[in-house]
Formats: C-alpha cells, sequence, structure tokens
C-alpha cells in the first residue's frame, strides 16, 4: 500500500494508538497525596541510596532491560543479515513482545509465592538460556525461540526488580527513589538501544550474545547476596 515506503504503516498504526492512549489517558484521575505526605520530606537520599535492597532492585532492573533492548534491537538486523525476510523478523518480536507481557498476570503471584530474590534470578537465568539459544544456530525457530525466551526472562527479573524496588520506600520517598530509578535505567537502555547496531556490525551476532553472560553473573550474585542477608535478618 505505501510501497516503496515499507515501514510507513507501521508509523502510522503507532500515531493511532499514541492518540488512543492519549484519549484514555485525559480521563485517568490520579489521586493527589494526602496533605500531610506533600509535607513529609522523607530520609535523606543518602540513606535511601545506601540500602543494599535499593542497590539491587535498581541495579537488576537497568542491566534487564538493557539486555533486553540490546538483544531484542539486534536480533531482527541479524535475521534480515542471515537472509531471513522482514516478515520472519517481525514475526520474532511479536512473539517477544507476548512473551513479554503474557507472564504479567502470574509473576506477581509467584513473587508472592517465592520472594524477589529467587524471581529475579530466573529471569536472568532465562536470559542465559536465550543467549545460549541464540549461539546455537542461525536458523529462523532459533532467533524466534530466543526472543520467547528473552521475554520471559525480561519480565520476570524487571517486574521482579521494579516490585522489589517498592520495598526500599516510604510513601512520601516514592517520587524522588522512582525518579532516581527510572533515570538509571532508561539511561542505559538508550545506552544499549543507541550501541546494539554498531556492536552488531563490528563484532557479530555471537558477540552480542555473549555479552550477555557477565550480566547475568554479577546480576545472580547481587541477588543471591541480598537473599542471604535476607535470611540473617530474619535470624536475628
Amino acid at each position: 500500500m505505501f510501497e516503496p515506503f515499507l515501514f510507513v504503516g507501521t508509523y502510522l498504526a503507532q500515531g493511532v494508538l499514541m492518540l488512543i492512549g492519549l484519549f484514555f489517558v485525559a480521563f485517568l484521575e490520579i489521586p493527589l497525596p494526602p496533605k500531610a505526605e506533600k509535607h513529609e520530606r522523607g530520609r535523606p537520599l543518602s540513606e535511601i541510596l545506601k540500602q543494599q535492597k535499593f542497590f539491587v532492585a535498581v541495579g537488576c532492573g537497568m542491566i534487564s532491560y538493557a539486555i533486553m533492548n540490546l538483544i531484542m534491537t539486534s536480533a531482527p538486523l541479524a535475521m534480515v543479515a542471515c537472509g531471513l525476510t522482514n516478515s520472519d523478523a517481525a514475526l520474532g518480536i511479536q512473539w517477544h513482545v507476548i512473551a513479554m507481557f503474557a507472564p504479567s498476570f502470574i509473576t506477581g503471584s509467584l513473587i508472592s509465592r517465592f520472594g524477589h530474590g529467587a524471581v529475579i534470578g530466573a529471569g536472568f537465568l532465562l536470559y542465559a538460556v536465550c543467549a545460549l539459544v541464540g549461539l546455537t544456530g542461525l536458523e529462523r525457530w532459533i532467533f524466534w525461540s530466543s526472543l520467547i525466551l528473552l521475554g520471559l526472562g525480561w519480565n520476570f527479573s524487571f517486574v521482579g526488580a521494579s516490585a522489589l524496588l517498592t520495598q526500599t520506600y516510604r510513601p512520601e520517598e516514592q517520587n524522588r527513589v522512582q525518579s532516581i530509578n527510572d533515570f538509571f535505567v532508561f539511561g542505559l537502555v538508550a545506552t544499549a538501544s543507541f550501541s546494539s547496531g554498531k556492536l552488531l556490525n563490528v563484532f557479530g551476532w555471537e558477540t552480542v550474545n555473549l555479552m550477555v553472560f557477565p550480566f547475568v553473573i554479577l546480576c545472580l550474585f547481587l541477588v543471591v547476596s541480598l537473599m542471604f542477608t535476607e535470611k540473617r535478618e530474619v535470624k536475628v
């Protein structure tokens, strides 16, 4: 319909979705905080930042979203470079997005049952499996499987980290803490997004997948350390 401009339809559809979203947001009523909270300053920022739980939540959230963005952005380019079609790449991303959000119906229940650390750790283990699958070949089903695992890993690790963050602040502190978290998370996401194409072009798809493992190990270390700390505190 829009040939030779292949992606015009995509951008037009995105614009329509934004307008629909704007319509609903316009009628959204967000309650104002109680007057008492407005005058409460909360703890000094330095005290909040010193919490191990805060460091783990923000660190895992940053790395989780950055890994997902790095692989998700590189994968369609790698698929087309390997001779697969734009339709193949688009379908892979569609299944990836479903895997990102569909588990949210049960993620909260899993966190309540097994704890934040277990769910975050499971997410990063899924990232490791995603990278391993991505290293096994260049067939269509391998790319698709890797992208689905990537979406599942993001859901568990990022939702788990976001839920953990809510335990690090008081009601009067939430705006400051969430703002700091978003700054670090999406700052790193932007860096991953801008660098993904260059990394793929210079080093190749294999290296992009290999880059996942050091960050997975780091985050698993952070999560396990926090879990041990919490167990010690319970015993005390």
